[in-house]
């Protein structure tokens, strides 16, 4: 039973005459219940069993996809209800010997019944926000109650938005536009790979999509890593013949792939049924560019990161080891160590092995230079705690604690205003991105299924295939090297044992990012090593992205190149005008046969660079207007009255990355300005002369913090 036809059938039930016996519809939930629950088991079980084996790439991507918390059980409820609802109807078909229609359907009540014996409806009826504290101070872990009148509004768990109506795609998916060979990689001359690493944290803030828990088909338990056949929530790539990463058999393999979680219903309120047809998507991140990577997006996730054996604001730190007395990420306490990576990239039997990081995102050890970022992320809350303790000494631990966050979250909102700068150029960032309007409470902020699944996934083009590692002077460091990105997934050991934060930073200012090119688009490191952790094919980037926005519905290239206004190409000489490139242009036509069949992705990451940015028109459009929305429809946006002093706002636009990595490593010379690359000695400073952050309009007395 497809989405559309259970959101078909939901949406007839609403007009039925046929009421089912309340004993039928509960016997039918139970039974949908046990087996949704049997594929959770079994997933469950064989993930634990694999890990402890030998991970497969499958595998490490899929339990890094799992929801957790609040989450899992939003998405174990849309299961139960989908499955009822499936057979259900397959009862009445049976009965009736034909095909179900509205006719045959049931009332209204038995459908407000299903939906509260699956759990869809009252873990999310609307809230309320009149119990909710500081609610004009301090943000919610979840986002709720941001904006007041549609408090749900940005929250996590709540489904992706649609600039478009969705539309299903069958077309394969194919590479063979993007493959670069590690050797013919250029470098962009202008932007280091912290520009990279920061939209990566930046995304990682705003969007995550839980794959469905289940690697089973729901409807005859069939592994989904071991069936080319699409079976619910199995929906695998299939690979174009000869495909040569699969030799002469490519024709019988696909690349393994899970759905993406349903959301319970749909709609602005997120929960609530009848205002879409089709399969909607849950965002278990909030769509406010708040910090959650530290902080959490949800209370749970969010009280378990404190530091709760003081009174003094922080955030926990790893309590086993440190970097040369600098803080490290506390690790996870997951029952599965996806990260036991070392013994097998190492050849070392006898290798220490660690477990993964734990932080306000769960991918924070999916690469090292991430890591980095969320270490030097995690120090600063910590040293502004101890900083506002310092100058408020009468504060307790819940006032350092949000006042720290309140200003981490302002930083990376200053921050994202100069890196959109340098991705949409300053023609895009004058036309939807100048001056900050205010806020609209009619500005629904939350995360569009084509930014999450393609628009900002440009960067995964700017992605080197190596992480670079340098001494004091930015050169190669003689200890550790630098050394292969796939080599470096999900590899926590390397941050303990092999020089921690310090050399992954200046490689990260002190190295240009790659350059995307219409030759040379994505490195071979993603296309055909992907967390390859076993001898069979690696998985591949750019098809898992193309899948990813198909799984989701995303309509193609020339519809959103209509919604931007722009022309909408229909012929060989139209495209290549667009892409300003004949052969890409026919070699797009060959895949796809027509510029409408072009995934949206690949066509975005074709179009030549904007002035002075590094994504094409299409892209450019997207992600500023996705932003622009995200600024005006947060109520606690940093520039919004009442937030912050007008003597905070001062110090909050002094913000320098510079200086957080000053403060936050043992680096004592760094780019003026981390985002653009300079060979040293060109633009490079020492900390001393960088300014410090001004912290003392927050302190308690002077000017009223409200």
């Amino acid at each position: 039973l497809s989405m559309q036809e259970v959101v078909f059938l939901v949406h007839c039930l609403c007009a039925l005459s046929l009421n089912l016996e309340n004993s039928f519809i509960e016997n039918t939930v139970m039974a949908a219940k046990a087996k949704v629950d049997a594929a959770y088991r079994y997933s469950r079980q064989q993930s634990l069993d694999r890990v402890r084996r030998n991970a497969h790439y499958a595998d490490v991507v899929r339990l890094m996809k799992q929801p957790r918390g609040a989450s899992r059980i939003a998405v174990r409820s849309a299961d139960y209800l989908a499955n009822s609802l499936q057979m259900i109807t397959e009862s009445l078909e049976k009965r009736h010997k034909r095909s179900i229609n509205a006719t045959d359907l049931i009332s209204k009540e038995n459908l407000q019944a299903l939906i509260e014996l699956t759990g869809c409806s009252p873990r999310h009826r609307i809230p309320s926000c009149r119990t909710t504290q500081n609610l004009h101070t301090y943000r919610t872990a979840s986002g709720v109650c941001n904006n007041i009148k549609n408090t749900r509004w940005g929250a996590s768990n709540t489904p992706f938005l649609r600039f478009l109506p969705a539309e299903i795609s069958s077309l394969l998916v194919s590479n063979r536009i993007l493959p670069t060979p590690t050797a013919d990689v250029q470098s962009d001359p202008l932007y280091t790979f912290l520009v990279t690493i920061f939209a990566q944290f930046t995304d990682h803030d705003l969007t995550f999509t839980p794959t469905s828990p289940s690697i089973a088909s729901f409807s005859d338990g069939i592994d989904c890593g071991k069936t080319c056949t699409r079976r619910e929530p199995c929906f695998p790539i299939d690979i174009p013949e000869n495909d040569p990463r699969f030799g002469s058999n490519s024709e019988h393999e696909c690349i393994p792939f899970t759905r993406s979680a349903p959301a319970c219903g749909s709609g602005n309120t997120g929960f609530n049924f009848g205002a879409s047809t089709v399969r909607e998507q849950m965002n278990t991140l909030t769509s406010f560019l708040d910090a959650g990577e530290v902080y959490g997006s949800d209370d749970a996730k969010a009280h378990s990161l404190r530091d709760l054996t003081s009174d003094k604001g922080l955030l926990r730190v790893n309590d086993i080891f440190n970097d040369t007395g600098r803080e490290f990420l506390p690790f996870s306490s997951m029952s599965i160590n996806m990260c036991a990576t070392r013994a097998r990239i190492t050849n070392t039997s006898n290798a220490v092995e660690v477990p993964c990081f734990f932080a306000g995102d769960d991918r924070a050890t999916e690469n090292n230079a991430l890591t980095a970022l969320h270490t030097v992320m995690l120090r600063e809350h910590n040293r502004l705690a101890r900083a506002l303790a310092c100058l408020n000494p009468q504060w307790d631990g819940e006032r350092l604690y949000q006042e720290a966050r309140k200003i981490v979250g302002a930083y990376l909102q200053v921050s994202e205003e100069d890196f959109l700068h340098h991705i949409v150029g300053p023609d895009v960032i004058a036309e939807l991105l100048s001056t900050y309007p205010g806020y609209d409470e009619d500005v629904n902020p939350g995360i569009a299924n084509v930014f999450g699944v393609a628009a900002f996934r440009f960067a995964h083009l700017m992605i080197q295939p190596i992480i670079s590692r340098l001494d004091e002077q930015y050169e190669e460091h003689p200890e550790y090297p630098s050394d292969l990105l796939h080599r470096n997934f999900f590899t926590p050991w390397r941050m303990i044992f092999e020089g921690g934060v310090d050399p992954v930073m200046r490689g990260l200012v002190g190295r240009p990012a790659k350059l995307n090119t219409q030759q040379h688009m994505m490195s071979e490191e993603l296309t055909d090593r992907l967390f390859k952790f076993s001898s069979r094919v690696a998985l591949d980037l750019g098809s898992l992205n193309m899948q990813r926005a198909r799984d989701h519905g995303v309509p193609g290239y020339n519809k959103w190149r209509k919604f931007c206004g722009l022309s909408q190409p229909q012929t060989l000489e139209d495209l290549a005008a667009v892409l300003n490139n004949t052969d890409l242009a026919q070699r797009l036509l060959n895949l796809y046969g027509t510029p409408d069949n072009i995934d949206v992705w690949l066509g975005g990451v074709s179009e030549p660079f904007v002035h002075g940015g590094r994504v094409g028109p299409l892209f450019a459009c997207l992600i500023a207007t996705q932003f622009q929305k995200i600024r005006q429809g947060d109520r606690l946006w940093w520039e919004n009255d009442g937030v912050f002093t007008e003597a905070q706002k001062r110090s909050l636009r002094q913000t320098s990355m510079a200086r957080i990595i000053c403060d936050n490593t043992g680096i004592t010379e760094v780019p003026e300005n981390p985002f653009l690359f300079r060979p040293r000695g060109n633009g490079y400073t020492q900390c001393e002369n960088i300014p410090n952050f001004d912290l003392n309009p927050w302190k308690e007395g002077g000017e009223s913090l409200m």
